[in-house]
């Protein structure tokens, strides 16, 4: 296999291949030492500034001409912290401080080298925006105008994160709406806006006590309500599953007071819905947009979902 190496780093033997821990590696039969091929780690920045988000367009192969996140891989000295600050600043110029951790993501693929990649929101706090000496350039994006040409598979799913959070994100006029877990005492309200979703508009005295009782004693389903002025304007249920591969979030109902619409509070329910799926480990959240009325698929459809269908946001 092209750039294995061929002498013990131990002792100096040469190496052979075998079988070890139910995988073909490189042995020295001299010492035993095994050669583990373990991913490279590296890092990436999402730098927010101007209502956007900072992309440097690659200087050097792969990818010449495409753009990226700030990112690069850790020296063996820094730590993951240190190497994010170091590589915004050499590819951007921006001195910047760290807000949260976004996610990490791996790149078994490639290129070149298996690894994996530590995604870090930040601020710039200092510098001036330029592009460093390996690159062509360096700009300010708004989540709607993202370059078509977006270089590796991990860098494309974080920015497609972020551009969805961001249409997510409660407008200025929610500045009034508190979106908080429901109580026993908002199960009258919460009945009284489930007939508002298309698919429950015929539900009989019946199925609404089936669903008065499953809002009161289900434990795999969260139930957030948005409030303003001391009245509960809108809700949405956030179900959990999990399955072999980690948990799944899915919203299967979502309502909104008509007198209250066009108004933010949807976003605001689904963004809290996001960060709650993501407090309790679920890496995706599935929403059933052919459940909502017109108003609700075009709400789903500026968001970024496909609409009609079950469609997936990848979390984490």
């Amino acid at each position: 296999m092209e750039g294995e190496a061929k002498f013990c780093p131990r002792c100096g033997s040469p190496l052979s291949m075998a079988e070890v821990d139910g995988r073909m590696r490189q042995l020295c039969s001299a010492c035993g030492f095994v050669l583990y091929r373990n991913p490279i780690p590296g890092t990436g920045v999402l730098v927010e500034m101007e209502d956007g988000i900072v992309l440097v367009q690659r200087g050097q192969p792969p990818f010449v001409g495409w753009w990226v996140l700030p990112s690069g891989y850790i020296e063996a000295d820094e730590s993951v912290e240190q190497a994010a600050i170091r590589e915004c600043r050499e590819e951007t110029g921006l001195e910047v401080e760290l807000v949260e951790l976004f996610g990490v993501y791996s790149f078994p693929e490639g290129p070149v080298h298996s690894g994996i990649v530590i995604f870090y929101r930040a601020r710039p706090v200092g510098g001036v925006l330029r592009p460093g000496d390996d690159a062509q350039d360096v700009g300010v994006f708004p989540p709607h105008a993202l370059p078509e040409r977006l270089a590796f598979r991990t860098h494309r799913e974080v920015l497609a994160r972020w551009a969805r959070a961001r249409a997510l994100a409660p407008p200025a006029e929610t500045a009034g709406v508190t979106v908080r877990d429901a109580r026993p005492e908002d199960e009258e309200r919460v009945m009284e806006l489930l007939p508002l979703i298309p698919p429950n508009a015929n539900l009989g005295p019946a199925e609404l006590q089936a669903a008065a009782r499953r809002f009161r004693e289900s434990l795999a389903m969260d139930i957030l309500v948005a409030e303003t002025e001391g009245r509960v304007v809108g809700f949405i249920a956030l179900s959990f599953a999990p399955v072999l591969s980690g948990l799944r979030a899915l919203v299967d109902d979502l309502a909104v007071d008509p007198a209250y619409r066009r108004q933010g509070i949807g976003a605001a329910l689904v963004e809290a819905a996001v960060q709650r799926a993501n407090r309790r480990g679920a890496t995706h959240l599935l929403v059933d947009t052919s459940r909502g009325d017109a108003a609700a698929q075009k709400f789903y459809q500026a968001c970024g979902f496909r609409v009609g269908e079950i469609t997936t946001l990848r979390i984490r």
